[in-house]
């Protein structure tokens, strides 16, 4: 019987993608790889420095502004073309790579993902991990198909002794549980 890995989602399936793999034999984390090529751009070639001049100097933003700000601060999603399955009590984490930070200047700006078991073959998108990634660098940043772009590190967890969650399906992820709720 299985108890916790990864696997390869449909839309992927004859695309070569990698399962993770830990890289040495005292590795905590499994090293998750890009799905196809993207192309990351730097914040600050965006209009990110134009609203930041704006709140800096104390002019007035008005809608617009805020609806643009929203729109060139959101991350983009880094396809894995994997899905992972555990055991109820356990999270996979998933985790920036330290040379992402030092040499590449990639961040998640969520600090670390959080998968649920019950992430897995959701029927939104039959559980496929994405990393969210924001380039803080000058540069564009060009990601490879295959390069390493995040660690996944299977962990358990710990319920109250009146721990009592609310009994709902999930129906998609990023920071939500029910497709009603806002994010």
């Amino acid at each position: 019987m299985k108890t916790r890995g990864f696997e390869v989602v449909t839309r992927y399936k004859d695309a070569g993608i990698n399962l993770p793999r830990r890289q040495t034999l005292a590795s905590a984390g499994y090293d998750i790889e890009a799905a196809e090529d993207i192309t990351i751009p730097s914040i600050w070639r965006l209009d990110f420095v134009r609203i930041f001049r704006l709140i800096r100097n104390g002019h007035q933003l008005y809608e617009r502004d805020f609806e643009m700000a929203d729109k060139i601060l959101k991350p983009l999603l880094v396809p894995t073309g994997l899905k992972v399955y555990m055991p109820e009590d356990e999270v996979l984490i998933l985790a920036n790579r330290s040379s992402n930070t030092f040499k590449k200047h990639l961040a998640l700006p969520n600090g670390i993902g959080v998968i649920d078991a019950d992430y897995y073959n959701n029927p939104n998108n039959e559980g496929e991990l994405f990393v969210q990634v924001l380039n803080y660098g000058v540069c564009p940043l060009h990601i490879h198909k295959g390069d390493r772009i995040a660690q996944g590190i299977f962990m358990k967890y710990l319920k109250t002794d009146d721990d009592h969650p609310i009994s709902r399906a999930r129906l998609s992820g990023f920071g939500s549980t029910n497709e009603e709720e806002d994010d």
